[in-house]
């Protein structure tokens, strides 16, 4: 038989787990859904010298403060993924996995769940896949000529591995900046950005962040000005490493070039940079494939939403994929409200369905 729940959410990374957290506050029956075989999320892939915007009290997820790390201001990623598993076995939250989903239905008054190990049927449905699994890359012209490696972020491990090489990083924000920094000393290091780097002030992290962007989507919520949210502060947090560098000298960003060569890269007015390795820090775009079937994406990929819920599936709620699904929701100090917000939208659908 198909096993059935009152709600199955899609994804066990930081925005499952918090809403995994809301919905059991609220007494309701849930599963939560992971393709990945163990705990943390993306935080397992990223690479060696990753570490938060913000001190540990500033980056947990609702209910249980993340622990400070010994001597470690802003967290590593192995402290955070040893705090999401400690949290999921903290609140005892249903986790399958691994477990992938392919396709959500509509089935009558349920939402039928198709994964790669069955099927679910439940009245409502949490998105929270994240952005990880579907890096972007730019459409340059000549990037099927380059005879080097090429990799995206999501490849990127430590900068034993480019020692001694000649190496293109694109992207001029947090992502592209902090591989820059962690290459600039054992490679020849060319950084190259679509604008000049704008850094924010260095006192600022994670927290004041997280403030710009609720106060951006309150000021839109209220029909104000828009106060321009994080892009108004900059597109880099000056986290050490990146500062160390950067004052060092040793960040000196270049303007996009024009095109990809079989050996490097070039410009629009000829000049020419040899390169051994490119990586794309360009960015993702949400995972939402499993959703195809619900035939609800609309202009530029997304889902148009009213808060988390979608606005053509009252049943269907996204989580965690930016501002668009709440202010400052890809972030672990930031899911909270929108994860709150949808499980209460979620009580009500039952408490309706189970009044009618």
């Amino acid at each position: 038989m198909t096993p059935s729940t009152q709600v199955v959410v899609i994804g066990g990374g930081q925005s499952g787990l918090a809403a995994g957290y809301h919905l059991r506050r609220r007494g309701i029956d849930f599963v939560i859904l992971d393709a990945q075989a163990a705990a943390g999320g993306a935080w397992q892939h990223t690479w060696d010298s990753l570490h938060l915007f913000s001190p540990a009290a500033f980056s947990s997820l609702p209910g249980r403060l993340m622990p400070p790390q010994a001597e470690e201001e802003y967290p590593d990623a192995e402290h955070v993924v040893a705090y999401l598993r400690d949290y999921e076995k903290r609140y005892e939250l249903p986790i399958e996995r691994p477990v992938r989903a392919l396709g959500v239905h509509r089935d009558g008054e349920l939402l039928r769940v198709e994964t790669d190990s069955g099927m679910w049927h439940a009245h409502a449905a949490i998105s929270a896949t994240g952005t990880w699994w579907r890096p972007f890359l730019p459409a340059v012209p000549g990037r099927g000529l380059f005879e080097g490696r090429q990799l995206h972020t999501v490849e990127y491990r430590s900068p034993r591995d480019f020692a001694g090489e000649r190496v293109v990083v694109v992207g001029g924000g947090n992502s592209g900046a902090q591989i820059a920094a962690d290459l600039a000393y054992d490679t020849e290091l060319t950084w190259v950005t679509q604008r000049s780097p704008r850094y924010l002030a260095d006192d600022i992290d994670g927290r004041a962040l997280f403030d710009a962007a609720t106060a951006r989507r309150r000021a839109l919520d209220e029909e104000r000005t828009d106060t321009g949210g994080v892009a108004s502060l900059g597109d880099i947090v000056a986290v050490p490493p990146v500062r160390e560098a950067r004052d060092r000298g040793l960040l000196k960003a270049s303007a996009m070039f024009a095109r990809l060569l079989a050996g490097g890269v070039e410009w629009a007015d000829g000049t020419r940079a040899e390169a051994d390795a490119i990586i794309w820090c360009t960015g993702f775009r949400p995972v939402l494939s499993h959703l195809a079937p619900l035939q609800l994406r609309g202009r530029r990929g997304r889902i148009a939403t009213e808060g988390t819920r979608a606005a053509g599936e009252p049943r269907l709620h996204l989580l965690g994929y930016g501002d668009w699904t709440g202010p400052a929701s890809a972030t672990l100090i930031g899911v909270g409200r929108p994860a709150r917000e949808a499980a209460r939208e979620i009580s009500t659908l039952l408490a309706d369905l189970q009044a009618g």
